[in-house]
């Protein structure tokens, strides 16, 4: 059965005083082609908010429900602030999947038109941003403000991923948006490696290695 993500994380966190309460979520850290991507959203605790009954963590909904609810946020006076960052693959190869995509959340946070005054984030902490923060694990299963971001990061990277297939064209990068499928492994030894491909992660290398 689909879990529904509820505000009970963010209104125990609003019984303790914080107000403005920043759900953090990322996407594309498996990825072997593109960057990752994060996004930072401020969600109101109260009030009527017409698709947050629509809000599960962003795998559990089909690519066009996922769409639909991306464009409601973002048309809908209703979030407090909504931030978007990215992390290209060259910054991934330099310093390494787990910082590259702290660094992505770092940059949603700084988007953010509102400054938060905690956050909730989906398992990876961030210690370079100094305020109160709380990392759960499958963060994004049960809290709106993490599942609101797992979407607003999984749309905003599928989209660009999408524009990334026809500058590089072979890979099947609109279908499986960078991921090791079948499909993707395949092209990958027909054409080679792309100058968008992470070179550090194994299927890459061994291409460009030679080895096993």
């Amino acid at each position: 059965m689909t879990r529904r993500p509820t505000f009970d994380r963010e209104r125990d966190l609003c019984s303790q005083g914080y107000r403005l309460i920043a759900g953090i979520d990322e996407v594309g850290r498996g990825a072997i082609a593109g960057p990752v991507a994060a996004a930072a959203v401020i969600l109101p605790l109260d009030g009527d908010i017409p698709w947050l009954s629509l809000v599960r963590d962003s795998k559990q909904l089909s690519p066009r429900q996922r769409e639909r609810i991306f464009d409601l946020v973002q048309q809908s006076p209703i979030p407090i602030a909504v931030g978007i960052g990215m992390v290209p693959h060259t910054v991934i190869d330099e310093i390494g999947i787990v910082r590259a995509t702290q660094k992505a959340m770092e940059k949603a946070v700084a988007q953010l038109t509102r400054a938060p005054d905690s956050l909730l984030i989906d398992a990876l902490p961030l210690p370079d941003i100094a305020l109160p923060q709380w990392s759960i694990v499958r963060g994004d299963q049960l809290s709106l403000s993490i599942a609101c971001a797992s979407i607003l990061a999984k749309v905003s990277r599928d989209r660009y991923m999408r524009e990334l297939d026809s500058l590089y064209p072979g890979y099947g990068l609109a279908s499986h948006k960078g991921y090791p499928t079948r499909k993707h492994l395949l092209g990958l030894q027909r054409l080679g490696p792309s100058s968008i491909h992470r070179r550090s992660f194994a299927p890459v290398r061994r291409l460009i290695t030679g080895g096993s």
